[in-house]
């Protein structure tokens, strides 16, 4: 959960770098919540008011990490655009995701990693 939080504290923050583990266990927790979400309003019977609230609230902190993912493999956030390809875009990014991040200091800045085992 501490991974969900920490990615949420840094909602507006679009510089330095995410570790695969920040950012996976962040998708994890931020989908099993929109599945509760979903599973409460089909139950209750009512619009999906709380999954598009509970959508906008993590709307930029989701955007903050794909950046930081992104620049652990040493690309641009820009190449979170790619995602707007249906299908070729959304394949690209997943790759990008899943690759392990340089193991030395680059451009975006220090390894995440460093210090850790």
């Amino acid at each position: 959960m501490n991974y969900y939080l920490d990615v949420v504290k840094q909602y507006a923050v679009f510089n330095g770098r995410a570790r695969r583990k920040e950012y996976w266990m962040f998708f994890l927790i931020n989908f099993v919540i929109s599945i509760v979400l979903s599973i409460i309003e089909a139950v209750a019977g009512i619009a999906p008011f709380l999954s598009v609230i509970y959508v906008l609230a993590v709307l930029l902190p989701s955007i903050g990490v794909g950046i930081r993912r992104l620049h652990d493999t040493d690309r641009s956030g820009w190449w979170l655009l790619i995602g707007l390809v249906p299908i070729v875009g959304g394949i690209i990014l997943l790759v990008f995701a899943c690759l392990e991040g340089q193991r030395h200091d680059n451009k975006y800045g220090p390894d995440p990693k460093a210090g850790r085992y």
